[in-house]
């Protein structure tokens, strides 16, 4: 959409819920849009009351070395401020928050119009999750994005957020309740609202079941201090990367969790008869994801160390404690999240085909065990009726 038509379009009123890196991204990079007004909802009270003093707002950090500075139209962290008049409503927080954030926001959505309500990334079933949550809300349309648009990092909360990599495309699915009329008008805001094209995939599953965080994080955690790794039951000298110092062994966890990945996708398939085609093996989706940003294709473990959109992404490691050094941090939402709400849905959903993922299982069970066990996970929303 050219800037002539955007300024043409009737007003859309956006709102971002969440106050971490994806959320200062979205809300700086919308908030260039002509008509498009902003705001955010947030628990962090640094980004509110930045918001009521700065002339200049939040500024994001491009690649390219230039900067785009954007006030938003609210900065608030009460619902009922800012949700009266959305049109759109994004949900960035991590999975193990949204739960607590849906029944936070339900009763201040607009009632007398379609809300258009999604999560980026949409993954660990967030559809299941938002019909559960917005039952009292039949006009709101659920959506979730496959992945996020951009990487972001560097976030200084209200202050600046750094811009990473972006997806070449991105891809989108609905609820299976939702019928071709609302589909049609999401696609519209989305293009609207991002550079990149988007394309409506045909059935949910295709987010929740695309290889992802759930199975990348936890594997290269195993890989470094599971069982078998160069660092099981020792400390971290010096911080380290995600990706650029993801470990050959991390690499292998990683594979063998993504064949069983597209083992269950496949299942599922001849199950419900669905068609699930679009989910792509790991390697194959981050290189169409990132395409020249990445150096080199030619294994999983170079894919990962090589892609700039990778580059500086820190792994979540605090102080040993007792003594020198670092462990990974219990409290991270690589567990509190991808564990509990994606990696235990994927295992969840092979019990009830009757079939068994032995790499994930292991790395699943491992990680539950270093988390000191699940406080809560995507069970508590997943269909009991599955997959009947």
């Amino acid at each position: 959409m050219t800037a002539a038509n955007q300024s043409a379009s009737p007003p859309l009123n956006v709102v971002v819920c969440g106050g971490g890196r994806t959320g200062h991204l979205a809300a700086v990079l919308f908030k260039q849009i002509p008509g498009v007004c902003v705001s955010l909802l947030t628990s962090r009270s640094e980004v509110v009351d930045n918001h009521r003093r700065s002339a200049t707002g939040i500024t994001a950090l491009m690649p390219d070395g230039t900067a785009c500075a954007a006030r938003l139209d609210a900065v608030a962290s009460e619902p009922a401020a800012i949700l009266a008049n959305a049109d759109v409503v994004i949900i960035t927080v991590p999975a193990h928050v949204r739960p607590a954030l849906l029944r936070a926001i339900a009763t201040h959505l607009p009632s007398n119009k379609p809300i258009y309500v999604g999560a980026i990334p949409g993954f660990c079933g967030f559809d299941w999750l938002a019909e559960h949550s917005l039952a009292a809300r039949p006009n709101a349309v659920i959506w979730g994005m496959k992945d996020v648009a951009h990487t972001a990092f560097d976030l200084r909360p209200g202050v600046s957020v750094r811009m990473g990599g972006a997806k070449s495309t991105l891809y989108v699915g609905t609820h299976a309740r939702e019928h071709d009329a609302s589909r049609a008008a999401l696609l519209a805001h989305l293009q609207r609202l991002y550079a990149a094209p988007v394309e409506l995939l045909d059935d949910y599953l295709e987010i929740t079941l695309t290889p992802g965080n759930p199975i990348m994080h936890s594997s290269v955690i195993y890989g470094l201090i599971g069982p078998y790794g160069q660092w099981h039951n020792k400390v971290f000298p010096a911080p380290l990367c995600w990706w650029t110092d993801c470990p050959e062994l991390g690499a292998y966890f990683l594979e063998r969790s993504d064949e069983e990945s597209q083992m269950l996708c496949k299942a599922i398939e001849r199950r419900l008869g669905v068609n699930l085609s679009s989910i792509k093996p790991l390697k194959q989706e981050i290189i169409e994801a990132y395409e020249d940003q990445i150096r080199d294709h030619e294994t999983m473990l170079s894919v990962l160390r090589t892609n700039q959109a990778y580059d500086a992404i820190a792994a979540p490691l605090v102080p040993a404690g007792d003594s020198t050094g670092y462990v990974i941090d219990k409290e991270s939402r690589a567990f509190h999240e991808d564990v509990a709400y994606g990696l235990a849905l994927l295992v969840e959903m092979a019990k009830r085909l009757d079939m068994r993922l032995p790499h994930i299982e292991a790395i699943f069970h491992w990680n539950v065990s270093y988390m000191n066990g699940l406080r809560s996970s995507a069970l508590d929303y997943f269909p009991e009726t599955w997959p009947a």
